[in-house]
């Protein structure tokens, strides 16, 4: 069978995965959605949960893409350093399967001192060039548990950065002294602007965090919403690494939407023009792009 005959495509994160059936032409066929991530599967059973993707949508050829190649997933695929374009990461998958079930490499830029790496994302924007949703010398910010702001040059990752935001915002919300005001959504509006513009322009983040609750003791917090502030103060402290590594011009912002909402509202108040692409479509241009290059 032929990659162009029909394969399925799956985005294996840490705590939930994405497949989808996709046939002759691009067409999508079928989708499934659950949370078992990576972290969800027992030691020697990731077999079973693919064989668990094929009832679903077919026995069908597949690339796994994400963390079920990192060193906690299933079989470490090994990083394709930047400058990395869509041929680099076809030659690269690792067969588990020949020529039937490969796992996608993630990409690692490394510059002086500094070091970084992703997996999943990648994928998505090598497809939203394929697809022109992205220019081939664009900025892409991708909002994630960790946010990747990348720079592309010629449709290839010339260098990117990682921002533990939404990791952080996670762990105030479930496991800081915090907990009991994050309660509630993040949402733009005066209390995220207010904490953007905060964390953009000050270098307070960590003494920052912990007045969210000293105003809210000390009854200064009258009509702001906590979890929106903090937010705020998360994603203001990130555009301001982020915006020092980007490119000038237009910021792409590439995700799902309930993140890429939140940073269209901050990069706004940073004044920067933003365009926001749906991951899950650029996702599958991905894939679609990377098993053209398996014919």
């Amino acid at each position: 069978m032929r990659w162009s005959d029909g394969f399925i495509a799956v985005d294996w994160g840490t705590t939930n995965r994405r497949a989808y059936a996709i046939g002759p032409g691009g067409a999508r066929l079928g989708e499934m959605e659950d949370d078992l991530g990576i972290l969800s599967v027992p030691k020697g059973g990731f077999p079973e949960a693919v064989a668990a993707i094929r009832d679903r949508l077919g026995y069908l050829p597949m690339l796994l893409a994400g963390m079920i190649g990192s060193n906690r997933g299933w079989i470490e695929a090994p990083y394709v350093p930047c400058p990395a374009g869509a041929d680099e990461l076809a030659r690269a998958i690792h067969w588990v399967e020949p020529e039937r079930l490969g796992i996608v490499p993630g990409v690692s830029w490394t510059e002086h001192e500094q070091a970084d790496v992703m997996r999943g994302e990648e994928v998505q924007l090598f497809g939203a060039v394929a697809s022109n949703m992205v220019g081939p010398v664009a900025t892409v910010c991708h909002p994630g548990t960790h946010n990747k702001w990348v720079r592309l040059e010629g449709g290839r990752i010339l260098g990117f950065r990682t921002v533990m935001t939404g990791e952080i915002f996670n762990l105030l919300r479930e496991h800081s002294i915090l907990a009991d005001l994050l309660a509630e959504p993040a949402r733009p509006g005066d209390s995220f602007a207010a904490g953007v513009q905060r964390g953009f322009a000050e270098n307070d983040l960590i003494a920052d965090l912990f007045s969210v609750r000293a105003r809210a003791l000390l009854g200064k917090e009258e009509g702001v919403e906590a979890a929106s502030y903090t937010s705020g103060l998360l994603i203001g402290a990130d555009l301001a690494i982020g915006l020092r590594f980007a490119w000038h011009g237009e910021i792409v912002i590439m995700g799902r939407p309930e993140l890429t909402e939140l940073y269209a509202a901050a990069l706004a108040l940073a004044r920067r023009e933003t365009r926001v692409v749906d991951g899950e479509q650029a996702f599958v241009a991905g894939a679609i792009h990377l098993a053209e290059r398996l014919q």
